[in-house]
């Protein structure tokens, strides 16, 4: 299975997915005009890694900003992961990265933490 890489913008994230490793990793900002448009790609590398995923599969969420429809896509792809999590077919786990400063973001990733049953590691910057 291919890598998946798209660059960052001013408006959207660098996505890298590495089937090989099990890495999912997002940095940057998450504000795309059409967010479901923008994530549609992410969503079929995703359903095509489930069906052979690493026994180990690690996201990277390092985050500055994301808008409303970004959060849902995010929260979609999560639940994804967590239902790979309970399959058994691979160990799942988060890293939430958020600077030391930025609350908002700590307070996302814990509300997300909240809600899927996937462990999250919280990384202060």
């Amino acid at each position: 299975m291919e890598t998946l890489t798209i660059e960052m913008t001013p408006k959207t994230p660098l996505i890298q997915f590495d089937a090989s490793v099990g890495e999912l990793e997002f940095q940057g900002r998450s504000i795309p005009e059409n967010s479901i448009e923008f994530y549609t790609p992410v969503f079929n590398w995703i359903d095509k890694y489930l069906l052979n995923p690493k026994e180990d599969t690690q996201g990277k969420i390092q985050l500055e900003y994301f808008n409303t429809s970004s959060s849902k896509c995010l929260l979609d792809i999560f639940k994804k992961l967590q239902n790979l999590h309970s399959s058994g077919k691979s160990k799942v786990s988060i890293k939430w990265f958020y600077e030391e400063d930025d609350e908002d973001m700590l307070e996302a990733g814990e509300d997300y933490q909240a809600i899927i049953k996937v462990p999250f590691i919280m990384n202060k910057i």
